[in-house]
Formats: C-alpha cells, structure tokens, sequence
C-alpha cells in the first residue's frame, strides 16, 4: 500500500474521532507553543542585557578594590581604601592601550532646592566620564578639570532629579542644590537615559567633581572605584594587563600576593550576563518541554485505544494481504500527523503568546528561526517515538486472532 493511502486512512481515523483527536493534540500543542515563548522571551532578555550594557560602552573598564575580609567580616566595595587617585593618574600615564580613566566616588542622600527635595545618588567624578559611560550634556556645560582641582562645588543633574527639585519647568541651570547641608551650582543638565533593564533610573543622579566629594561630602582620600576604557573593543584584554601590571606595582604587592584590586570589562559583563541568561533560557524551556514529553505520552495512550479499537480492521487487512510494515507504517503515520498538526499549531499559538507578552507587559522577546525549527523536528520526533511502539504492536496482531475480536 502506498504513502497517499496510507495517509488518507489516517486522515479519515482521525476525522471520525475529531474530539479525541483534538485533545490528544492539545498537549503537543501547548508544549510547542510553551517552549517557543519562553525561548522568545529568553532570547529577548539576552538581546536586551547585550544592547543595555553595549549602549554603556562595550569598551569601559571597572576598577575596584577586591573584597577582603576583616575580622570574619566580608568587607563592602565602598569602605575599602586601597584604591588612590594616584593609581588612576598612572594608569593614564602609563597605559597606552588606555584611552579614558575616571576616578569614582559616591554618596546618597536627599537634594534639596527651596521647599523641594528628593532621596537620589551624587557622584563625584572627572571631566573623562562622560567619554566612558557615553553620556552627553543636554543643556549647560560639563565641568572642567580646573574645576576638579579647585573641589568646586558644582554639578550636573538628570531629568529625575530635575522633575523632582524643579517641578515647575524651570531651567535648573545656574541654581543651588544642596546636598548634605553643601550647596552646588547647577552648570549643566544630563541627556535622558531611562530606566536600565535592571529597573534602575538612569536619569536619577548628580555628578560633580569627584575632589569635591572626597573633601567636602565625604572627608577621604581614597577612592571606590576608578573607570576606564580602552582604545577600541579589541584591545580591552591588552588594557586590562597593563592596569593589572601597573596596579601591582603601584601598591607593591608581591608575586605571591593576590591583587587587592578587581579589574573587569564591560566585554566580560556582557559575557558572564548572556551565560547566565542562556542558563536561564535552557531551564524555561526544559520545564516547558515536560508538557511536550505529556503530549507525548497522549499520544502513545490514544494510539493504543486506536488499535485496540481496530483490530478486526487489522486482522482484514492482514487477511487480504496486507504486509506487517503497512500495517505499523499506517499507524505510525497517523500519530506523525497528529504531533505535527498540532506542532504547527503550537507554532502559531507561541509566535503569538510571545507578540503579546511583549505588547502587555513590555517584556523583550525575541522569536529565532532556529527555535521554529526546532519545535518543528521535536514534533515529528515525538510521534515517531512514541507512535511506534503502538504501531508495532498493531503489525505484530495475529490476522486470525484480529478477525475474531469483538
């Protein structure tokens, strides 16, 4: 018996028992259209991670003191002390793969304007930084570096801080905040940048230079952090080696002596996010792929009733000559055809489970070609695997057996 044959009784099997056939579907169907939504939305987060943390400068450097631990205690970042400004002017100087370098250091507190005030962060920084974290001013001016060396007390505010200290509109350029009892100047507003994937507000800061803060918010003289970026993207390992070198030899630590200082890249961020992302990908889809492997087993259960139902029509077909692989071919066809109608339609149903996950929550997605089809060939996977030992369990009746079951 041929193919086309062969097809259309399964067809007609299938079309007799409609409900069955429906709900026998129906776990393929929500195990493909779970798995190319979760894959979606896994691919999506990714994606977004990479785009948020390259719009940041895929070039940029962190540098900050290692943790350590005091009296059984892990130590914080920002009370660590064995960060200079010294280390970040000879980086300058002494790495040529080094093209920007920023020291770092920051408090919270409220910032008050007249009758207004708002809980926000103050960043004291150089003049270099706005080259490192590609931010732009928007309206004013960016302080200089005689301003650093002065410590005066100036700044640059985001839209956040703007809405909140200046809700009437007003350009905020040449007024006083203050901050801890210390007044700035306002000099210069920061281009917006909205909220991260991280759901932190980007916008929500103040920058000044970073004497500043060391003296007059602070009272220290070290720095937490100093931020760099190299040349381009490819020498980012070359720059790293060379602060790496210059650091050790800054604070005189020994071959033997681990470095009290982590070097990192914003390339190196990118990458342990999309593991971690991909990591999580996998284990959504693993979980949504248990349904398929149920509608797996559906499938195997209702074939099982079809040849238990049938097995006068097998012992016929047997008796007029029909062959033991037409007979487990028919039936393994019929449940191919259900796992990949319902395949297709899990498909379509996933494709649009994603669109409108990304409509009604604003989560990112991101349907790949690749995901397609791979739900497509783990349909036809499914029904051979479990179609085929119903299947040959229906090839192995005894024709006489078959005709005398009632």
């Amino acid at each position: 018996m041929n193919t086309v044959n062969l097809t259309k009784i399964a067809l007609m099997a299938m079309v007799r028992n409609k409900m069955r056939t429906l709900l026998t579907m129906l776990g393929i169907i929500i195990g493909v259209a779970s798995v190319i939504a979760m894959l979606a939305i896994g691919q999506g987060s990714k994606k977004s991670i990479q785009a948020e943390l390259s719009s940041m400068g895929t070039n940029m450097i962190f540098i900050r003191p290692n943790s350590d631990m005091q009296g059984g205690v892990r130590m914080d970042f920002g009370s660590m002390q064995s960060l200079k400004i010294t280390d970040a002017k000879l980086i300058e100087k002494l790495c040529p793969n080094v093209a920007y370098v920023s020291p770092l250091v920051s408090s919270s507190g409220q910032a008050i304007s007249g009758g207004k005030n708002w809980p926000t962060s103050l960043q004291g920084v150089s003049a270099s930084f706005l080259s490192i974290r590609n931010l732009s001013v928007k309206d004013g001016v960016m302080f200089s570096d005689q301003d650093v060396a002065k410590a005066n007390k100036v700044c640059l505010i985001g839209k956040t801080v703007i809405t909140n200290l200046f809700p009437d509109g007003s350009s905020p350029i040449g007024k006083t905040i203050r901050f801890k009892g210390i007044p700035f100047m306002v000099i210069g507003v920061l281009s917006e940048k909205g909220q991260n994937n991280f759901g932190q507000d980007q916008d929500d800061i103040i920058i000044a230079p970073y004497t500043t803060i060391q003296k007059r918010v602070l009272a220290i003289t070290h720095v937490q952090s100093i931020y760099a970026s190299s040349t381009n993207e490819t020498t980012s390992p070359q720059a790293i080696a060379e602060i790496t070198k210059v650091l050790r030899s800054t604070h005189k630590l020994k071959d033997t002596d681990d470095d009290d200082f982590e070097v990192r890249s914003q390339a190196e961020m990118i990458k342990t996010f999309s593991s971690v992302t991909d990591m999580l990908t996998a284990l959504l889809a693993s979980v949504a792929a248990i349904s398929l492997f149920v509608g797996g087993i559906g499938i195997m259960n209702i074939m099982f009733v079809s040849v238990t139902e049938r097995t006068r029509e097998i012992g016929l077909r047997m008796a007029i000559g029909g062959k033991e692989v037409d007979i487990m071919f028919q039936f393994l066809l019929e449940a191919v055809i259900i796992s990949l109608i319902g395949g297709i339609i899990g498909i379509f149903l996933g494709i649009a489970a994603s669109f409108i996950v990304s409509s009604l929550l604003n989560w990112p997605t991101s349907i790949t070609m690749m995901s397609i089809v791979i739900s497509f060939i783990v349909c036809v996977v499914t029904g051979v695997f479990f179609g085929w030992y119903p299947a040959r369990k229906a090839s192995y009746l005894d024709p006489i057996e078959a005709l005398r079951y009632e």
